[in-house]
């Protein structure tokens, strides 16, 4: 065999002159990587060489070049004409015998000796593709369930072809790549049957944040084309590096997809795109052991390269085995700066008119202009806001002169979404709803500011933008951590200053994730409610017991916020709904009744052990457990909040002990929240239950001075500065301090009053917890007021 055809057994990634950057991946992993237990399929790429050898005795470089010569490069009015025109040329060249020679002999050896004719992918591997910072994503051509020679010579010609699509001229241009310089290897694999079974995409990395920590696997029934054209909502997997490299559950969220489309291979050869099945629909296209096997080869495809990776995969349908069949640098975290950060915040509210997968951190607005083919791009006005259905590598042109895109249909993986971060643009894709609320004209204001859900406001709205430079900034030595509920912001807020997280609001996962009362699960046969029966039965679909729900989705959101912070500190408050609040809940009337005062009624610690909650508390645990031993996120630490009496005190670490969550068991620590008038005046017998206080500032100050925080007439008199406030707070701390108990404060005051900061320094406080919008303001208060202090202290010592 000379340098027209190579095997990937021979091939490694040093060779992208030679096989292009996709090749050259796949034999380095072939070769490299097969061992380690990462099955890849075989095959064989058709070099460079042989490309340029094609164009040598078709004498098609002096015409190519004339034709490239008449492109319009101001408005690229004419690039349609000049690439079918180079194509055309290809296309009618004849593929020398020497290399036609040497491509029927390397396919026949791929199928074995019990073989002839086997199915193969072949691909297209250009010499600067697949590069970190230029993925040259979809540019070229794939072609699928290839059988027969004379088949295969016409698909590796088509390749050649495709290094003169239009897109691919366009995108060459701008990234100021010689056209003549680069060559067209092509690579051909032995075919996963995925059609009869799943493929998709992962990344080594969080494609939206950066996070290092996680894998992104994303799935769709059949060949993966659906997903990276965004025909599907694929499935969506999250995995966690450390939980795989420890052994331990590593999975910390699945969403399912809509995954309407199926595409398979057709009996004639090609592929059909087929409608999936209602039931295939609702269902995982990986189980929880094949998630982890590809979150494993994921982490050892990152550590091979020693970069983030873009991979996708394949499942076969008739061996049951997964395969890797593509691998490529990530490329649009590999130049960022991770301490450079801008903060972005609506302040005004909007009509929401849609949402969806938000691509890009930021907010945006401009006129809708909804178009379904790049041919209507002249319609399209610089800034307009794109609106379609799915995107491929013909809209590029197109996208780049949008103020952003929002597709229907697509994932975080889909070829919408991975130009748009490309770019810098903003994107929201998977917004199904968008071409029935969205109108031509319409002015809209797009917030991707707040997690991983874009949304489209109706009218342009106001808001700012913040620009961090984190370089060199020293922490205070007082922790600043932060009070969190979303867990979809917890991987972009992970980049910021911080030692933690110092309180974790478990009611928003429940009310805006799990919405079903715990005990409506626990009692789901006794609902008086039919309706909400029904409803409920719609939510817990794919779940036989029911309670495996709550535990699933809350030990997802809290696995996910533990997950961002690791190894710091994540402290969960058992939940703290009031009576009318867990009341509003899916079932929840028929558990609750109406208290005249909910605000000090039947909340917090009393809860967990009365019968009326003590089945939900179990739920919660549950999930607690999940996350700590399971997951091996034993950086979470449990909070008990509204616990009145040390005997109450007791009473719950006795029920957690009961439910597997044992004080001191792999590092667990349990905190009591310090927000009632008792927890201050018996702090020495609290801190022999527990193992350090949180001191909760708004009920302390609403229970110390009779002031009903909620109460707009009386709001003048509740102040945390107040003298009686002060001194709860300062007796609290010095307790905690003279037993060695942690003890910190969440709230707002020391973000807003640099004094009241300067207050809680200075009785010796361990840590302040801010809400993610005030933690800066919060940590230069927190600066500011240590070295008021230290120049105070060195005052008295002069003195």
């Amino acid at each position: 065999m000379n340098d027209l055809v190579i095997s990937f057994e021979t091939i490694e990634i040093g060779d992208v002159p030679k096989v292009g950057g996709k090749n050259a991946s796949l034999g380095e992993m072939y070769q490299k990587l097969t061992p380690l237990g990462i099955r890849i399929p075989n095959g064989f790429a058709v070099t460079a060489a042989g490309y340029r050898l094609f164009l040598k005795e078709n004498k098609l470089s002096q015409s190519i070049q004339e034709k490239l010569s008449k492109l319009d490069l101001d408005n690229f009015s004419n690039l349609r004409e000049v690439s079918r025109e180079i194509k055309s040329l290809i296309l009618h060249g004849k593929i020398p015998d020497d290399l036609a020679k040497e491509i029927v002999h390397s396919y026949q050896s791929l199928g074995g000796s019990n073989r002839i004719n086997p199915d193969v992918a072949v691909r297209s591997s250009a010499t600067a593709e697949d590069l970190p910072g230029a993925s040259f994503a979809g540019l070229h051509e794939s072609f699928l369930n290839i059988n027969g020679e004379q088949e295969l010579l016409k698909a590796v010609r088509s390749c050649f072809a495709s290094l003169y699509n239009g897109r691919a001229i366009k995108y060459r241009h701008d990234k100021g790549f010689d056209h003549l310089e680069i060559a067209l290897s092509v690579g051909v694999q032995l075919m996963v049957r995925a059609d009869k079974a799943s493929s998709g995409v992962c990344f080594s990395i969080d494609p939206e944040s950066g996070f290092t920590q996680s894998v992104l696997i994303t799935g769709c029934w059949g060949l993966g084309e659906n997903i990276v054209q965004g025909a599907v909502i694929p499935d969506e997997f999250l995995v966690f590096k450390p939980s795989i490299e420890k052994g331990k559950r590593a999975i910390l969220s699945k969403k399912v997809g809509s995954k309407t489309k199926t595409m398979i291979y057709s009996e004639n050869g090609g592929v059909v795109n087929l409608d999936t099945s209602k039931e295939k629909q609702k269902a995982f296209v990986l189980n929880d052991e094949e998630i982890e096997i590809l979150g494993q080869w994921a982490i050892k495809i990152e550590n091979h390269y020693g970069m983030p990776m873009d991979i996708e995969w394949a499942k076969d349908g008739l061996s049951g085995d997964l395969f890797i069949v593509q691998a490529r640098p990530e490329t649009v975290h590999a130049d960022k700066d991770p301490y450079l950060l801008k903060e972005y915040a609506l302040i005004e509210k909007g009509e929401l008119l849609c949402s969806g997968y938000a691509i890009g951190g930021g907010i945006t607005s401009g006129k809708v202009k909804v178009i379904f083919s790049p041919s209507e791009a002249d319609q399209l006005e610089e800034g307009d806001i794109l609106v379609t259905e799915i995107t491929n590598p013909d809209w590029d042109p197109v996208m780049k002169k949008a103020g952003a895109i929002i597709t229907t249909k697509g994932g975080r993986t889909s070829h919408a979404a991975i130009v748009a971060r490309e770019m810098g643009a903003l994107a929201i894709v998977g917004a199904e709803e968008a071409l029935e609320t969205l109108s031509n004209g319409e002015v809209v204001t797009l917030d991707n500011s707040s997690g991983k859900i874009g949304k489209v406001y109706g009218g342009k709205l106001k808001w700012k933008t913040t620009e961090h430079d984190f370089h060199g900034l020293t922490l205070p030595k007082t922790k600043p951590m932060f009070i969190l509920a979303d867990p979809d912001k917890a991987f972009n807020l992970s980049f910021f200053p911080n030692q933690g997280v110092g309180l974790m609001r478990m009611e928003f996962v429940v009310n805006n994730s799990i919405r079903i009362h715990p005990m409506a699960l626990v009692n789901f046969d006794q609902l008086k409610d039919k309706k909400e029966q029904v409803l409920i039965e719609e939510l817990c679909e794919g779940y036989s017991d029911k309670k495996e729900y709550f535990i699933d989705k809350l030990s997802q959101a809290i696995g996910t916020i533990s997950a961002a912070f690791y190894p710091k500190d994540v402290i969960l408050r058992m939940s703290d709904f009031k009576s009318n609040e867990y009341a509003n809940l899916i079932g929840g009337h028929q558990f609750e009744f109406d208290e005249e005062n909910p605000m000090i009624g039947f909340r917090g610690a009393s809860r967990y052990y009365h019968e009326r909650y003590r089945n939900g508390f179990a739920l919660e645990c549950a999930a607690v457990k999940r996350v700590r031993d399971e997951m091996g996120l034993e950086n979470l630490k449990v909070m008990i909040p509204f616990c009145r009496t040390p005997e109450e005190g007791r009473r719950v670490v006795h029920i957690l002990q009961e439910e597997g969550i044992k004080q001191g068991e792999n590092g667990l620590e349990i905190y009591v929240m310090a927000e009632i008038p008792s927890n201050v005046i018996l702090a020495q017998e609290f801190s022999e239950i527990f193992d350090g206080f949180s001191i909760g500032s708004n009920d302390l100050t609403q229970l110390t001075l009779g002031v009903d925080r909620d109460s707009e007439v009386l709001s003048e008199l509740f102040e945390e500065q107040n003298p009686a406030v002060k001194w709860m707070i300062s007796e609290v701390i010095r307790v905690a301090r003279k037993e060695g108990k942690k003890i910190g404060l969440c709230g707002q005051a020391p973000s807003d009053n640099p004094t009241f900061a300067r207050f809680l320094i200075a009785q010796g406080i361990d840590s302040i917890s801010f809400n993610p919008d005030a933690l800066l303001k919060g940590i230069e208060n927190m600066i500011q007021a240590e070295t008021q202090n230290k120049t105070h202290k060195n005052e008295k010592v002069r003195k």
